[in-house]
């Protein structure tokens, strides 16, 4: 299983730190601001090239990768803890960068992934739910996984893999709650037709037109039928 560490050196250069205005500045220059903080030293402002720290979180161990950090002609060895995006561009905006100590352990959060075919889904007719994608660790560095996987083949109704049946070495303490559902299989939901029965109770709850609108189609109908004459109309009748 791979591990979380890459060889790849990341620049860094000092810069002051400051309000809005300066961190425009920085990314007008090409590099977006960043701070490089752990390892018992004072936290510093930095700019880096947001091109590098793409590749990194792109990578196959994305933000959990540990690279060389190279600032002031010092280098040691650090990870991306946090990152700002753009909300409508996209565009990376800042970084968190943490300098580690190799023989420090650390707490991670892994991704879960989930191999081979469910007997639930391939001869029940189930389908396959995955609850939990990622699971915190507490390990040394050099011993930080890629990512954990899980097989599921054997998994039926009835069944729930945890947090506890997630494989692993002596080397990983899961700070998760072991007792955490990972994965089972739930059954497919059809919505059924509505019997006979249940429509025309639906029907005899269905709210009933309102009373004074009734009242007034009635009255209108009826003075279709026999509208009163006008008495002018009436005297004239009389002297005839």
């Amino acid at each position: 299983m791979a591990t979380a560490i890459d060889t790849n050196i990341l620049e860094a250069q000092p810069r002051k730190p400051g309000n809005k205005n300066a961190a425009r500045r920085v990314r007008r220059d090409g590099k977006i601001p960043a701070v490089v903080y752990g390892a018992g030293k004072e936290a510093a402002a930095v700019s880096v090239d947001p091109r590098h720290v793409m590749r990194i979180l792109n990578s196959e161990t994305g933000h959990n990768t540990i690279f060389d950090l190279s600032l002031d002609h010092d280098k040691g060895k650090a990870m991306i803890v946090d990152w700002q995006y753009e909300p409508v561009k996209g565009k990376l905006l800042h970084v968190d960068l943490k300098r580690i100590a190799m023989d420090q352990k650390l707490m991670v959060k892994v991704p879960i992934e989930l191999r081979g075919e469910a007997a639930g889904v391939k001869q029940q007719g189930g389908i396959l739910e995955q609850m939990l994608r990622e699971v915190e660790v507490e390990c040394l560095p050099a011993d930080i996984p890629s990512f954990i996987e899980l097989d599921v083949s054997e998994l039926v109704f009835g069944k729930v893999l945890r947090v506890a049946d997630l494989p692993h070495s002596g080397k990983l303490k899961f700070v998760t709650d072991e007792n955490q559902p990972v994965a089972h299989v739930t059954s497919v939901k059809e919505e059924a037709a509505p019997t006979p029965e249940a429509a025309a109770a639906e029907a005899a709850a269905a709210p009933a037109e309102p009373e004074v609108i009734k009242k007034g189609k009635q009255e209108t109908e009826e003075g279709a039928e026999a509208a009163p004459e006008k008495p002018e109309k009436a005297e004239k009748k009389e002297k005839k």
